[in-house]
């Protein structure tokens, strides 16, 4: 680590992230003409510690190593944020095969299965794994629970990344389900584990839960403390924001599975306008009154701050607040063993936003 590199490092910290100049303008006519009196925005919205993490260790492998970087699908579900890795020179891949030997690889945040993690230790020169912690954490109760004997029913979305990654740890012995009805088609011989995608609140899961108490006896679950927070901190956030606004926004990418929940959440909770969207241009040019903004897990704050500067609020805005969120989730062991002390401690100190304004400004 180059003593330049650090005091870059540092720097960003400090960065204002600017909203980019000429940001969908005709949008910011429409909008301001519509008349929206004021924003209110949900917090927590956007980046959780997970992606945090995550995006700051690709954002460290482009700096440390000689293009071209390698990722594993992508390393968080947002275009945007995707987008901006590839213009930085990352090359994301589907197939752990396509990547060179002896080239540095990440894998994404969504957890990935044994076998890719093997191969990709064989194939790169650096391999650095990007999984969130508490994904890595419902691998492990995967393992440990099939090796004891257990069924593990797991709740989640067939095709989705983690959903696969999770799978693929003790096939042999994971059911996937998705709503209630797929709980009778299993047998019931073994006692049974039941876990949980990470990107679905415990609302969302509640009644397979009880539909799998139900039909089996022997039912082990994990604590509340193995449960990913943050899906659920902003879906309270939204649910409280909808009772207060004309209107919704939820900004997130199509593939954010914690998006279409916050979506979702928001059309159940009722008597509002809900409104879609990746990014300010996709704005509709009649809003008024009131709105909420919210936005998926992997949304960056730069896409956040370019709505509110479309929407232009006469009244300016205000925040929400339900919880404060002040986790975090150190880079992983294969980066940290390559910083200084000082770059790790400025990495606890910067946003991710923070470390894509550098990748932008390079």
């Amino acid at each position: 680590m180059t003593e330049t590199m650090t005091e870059t490092m540092i720097e960003a910290t400090e960065v204002e992230i600017d909203l980019r100049a000429g940001a969908a303008p005709a949008a910011a006519d429409a909008v301001a003409q519509a008349g929206v009196r004021k924003v209110v925005l949900a917090e927590p919205r956007g980046f959780c510690a997970g992606v945090e993490m995550a995006i700051k260790s690709l954002a460290w492998m482009v700096e440390l190593f000689e293009p071209p970087v390698y990722c594993y699908h992508d390393i968080v579900h947002n275009i945007s944020v995707v987008d901006e890795f590839r213009k930085a020179g990352v090359i994301f891949v589907n197939d752990i095969s396509e990547v060179p030997e002896g080239a540095p690889v990440m894998l994404s945040a969504h957890g990935s299965a044994p076998e890719v993690v093997e191969e990709a230790n064989k194939r790169a020169a650096v391999m650095v794994n990007a999984a969130c912690p508490l994904v890595t954490k419902v691998h492990h109760e995967v393992k440990k629970r099939a090796g004891q004997g257990y069924d593990v029913i797991y709740v989640g979305h067939s095709g989705h990344d983690e959903a696969i990654g999770t799978m693929a740890v003790a096939p042999e012995a994971v059911h996937l389900v998705e709503k209630p009805e797929d709980v009778a088609a299993l047998q019931d011989e073994r006692p049974v584990a039941f876990l949980a995608q990470t990107t679905l609140s415990m609302d969302e899961w509640a009644e397979v839960r009880d539909e799998v108490q139900k039909r089996f006896t022997d039912v082990w679950m994990p604590g509340r403390s193995d449960l990913c927070f943050a899906t659920t901190n902003r879906q309270t956030a939204l649910k409280e924001l909808v009772q207060q606004v004309d209107a919704v926004i939820v900004i997130g990418s199509k593939s954010s599975s914690n998006t279409n929940a916050l979506e979702r959440v928001a059309r159940e909770s009722g008597g509002v306008r809900v409104i879609r969207i990746e990014t300010a241009a996709d704005l509709p040019d009649d809003l008024d009154g009131i709105v909420g903004v919210t936005a998926g897990a992997s949304v960056p704050a730069r896409l956040v701050e370019e709505v509110v500067a479309v929407l232009q609020p006469v009244d300016g805005t205000e925040t929400l607040r339900t919880t404060e969120e002040e986790e975090y989730f150190p880079l992983p062991r294969g980066l940290r063993e390559r910083l200084t002390p000082e770059a790790l401690a400025a990495d606890r100190r910067t946003p991710a936003s923070a470390a894509l304004e550098r990748l932008r400004t390079k």
